[in-house]
């Protein structure tokens, strides 16, 4: 499958128990690996201590409603779409809602190039980011008013890298990357157009999608309308050294054995 869409009613589901907390699993693709993505909803008032895990790294993606996240030495204020990620089971943490919010929970399970690759150097955890924090960068595919942050770069832990993408009236044309997976988790005010494999489908706040490794796509708005969203990418090659190697000499891996 090329590209894989949230419906409306599967976004709209909400079954929140009596803590007021709500928690279903999102699409994540055919064949990418053990790799989990689950949308949380946290009411007003109400508090959440997620289930720490030692051997998956776990990045929560805040959708801007207020919120902090507490652990037994820091306070991490949620004031504007933001990231998350414990420090494996080493730091209990607790999420809590000051309005109805939202989050998407990413689960990556580490194979043994991602445990090489952390062993040697990685981010510091427990990782916190709102998007605005993020490394600022240009990129050709994008329109020359679109402004796009990296919050994870590649290798800092493993396959997995995160980013935003915002603009008014315009966004990213892009050709697909063979090696990288990617998911889009819809932001702010948006109201854009996704296209992959002539398949277009509009894109509204808290829309999720999955674009399969090496499809041409597009996410691009109206004039006057808004393209904000999170991706996350995923390298597809097992062999984390052998993406490093091709990264740095930009040749086809034939070339590098």
């Amino acid at each position: 499958m090329s590209v894989e869409f949230l419906s409306e009613a599967a976004k709209a589901a909400r079954n929140y128990d009596a803590q007021g907390y709500a928690q279903s699993e999102l699409p994540q693709g055919e064949e990418v690996g053990d790799i989990k993505f689950y949308r949380c909803s946290l009411k007003a008032g109400c508090k959440v201590s997620p289930a720490l895990d030692g051997e998956k790294f776990v990045v929560l993606i805040f959708n801007g409603k207020k919120g902090y996240i507490t652990t037994n030495e820091e306070m991490f204020n949620i004031t504007e779409p933001a990231f998350f990620a414990p420090d494996f089971d080493r730091t209990p943490y607790t999420v809590h809602a000051v309005e109805d919010m939202e989050y998407i929970m990413g689960v990556f399970g580490l194979n043994k190039w991602d445990k090489e690759f952390y062993a040697k150097w990685s981010l510091h955890f427990p990782f916190f980011s709102l998007y605005s924090d993020g490394v600022q960068y240009d990129q050709d595919c994008k329109g020359p008013h679109t402004c796009s942050w990296s919050i994870i770069q590649p290798f800092q832990i493993g396959h997995v890298s995160i980013g935003v993408v915002r603009a008014i009236g315009e966004g990213t044309d892009e050709k697909g990357h063979k090696l990288l997976h990617q998911w889009n988790y819809c932001l702010g005010d948006s109201d854009f157009d996704l296209t992959v494999d002539n398949v277009t489908v509009a894109q509204k706040p808290g829309d999720w999608s999955f674009i399969f490794a090496g499809k041409d796509h597009k996410l691009l708005a109206k004039p006057g309308k808004e393209v904000f969203y999170v991706w996350v990418e995923y390298f597809t090659e097992e062999d984390l050294q052998k993406y490093y190697m091709h990264q740095i000499y930009n040749g086809s891996f034939s070339e590098l054995s």
